[in-house]
């Protein structure tokens, strides 16, 4: 006997059931003020990050540098409302 599959309604991307974890990426300037911009924009969607949720890496070059925030995602939209946030930040190279 078979398991029927359960359609995607396209309210959550296959593979993800919210509320999740999620981490937001973002790339640009190795600068303060972009970490400390991206970090208070993300935190404006998600009021859970804390200090312990934000890491950065610099880039081999030393110009740019990653930062990741770990945020709990409720829905899609949720993601799809940070993510054009942190896209606006001036100087960000890509996210993720």
């Amino acid at each position: 006997m078979t398991t029927p599959e359960i359609p995607n309604n396209g309210d959550e991307p296959k593979g993800f059931k919210f509320p999740c974890e999620y981490p937001i990426k973002a790339m640009g300037p190795n600068t303060q003020e972009f970490l400390k911009e991206v970090t208070d924009v993300v935190a404006s969607h998600a009021p859970e990050v804390s200090s312990n949720s934000v890491h950065s890496k610099i880039s081999s070059t030393g110009k740019y540098q990653s930062v990741t925030v770990l945020v709990m995602a409720l829905s899609k939209d949720h993601l799809i409302s940070i993510y054009t946030d942190v896209r606006a930040i001036e100087g960000v190279v890509w996210t993720l």
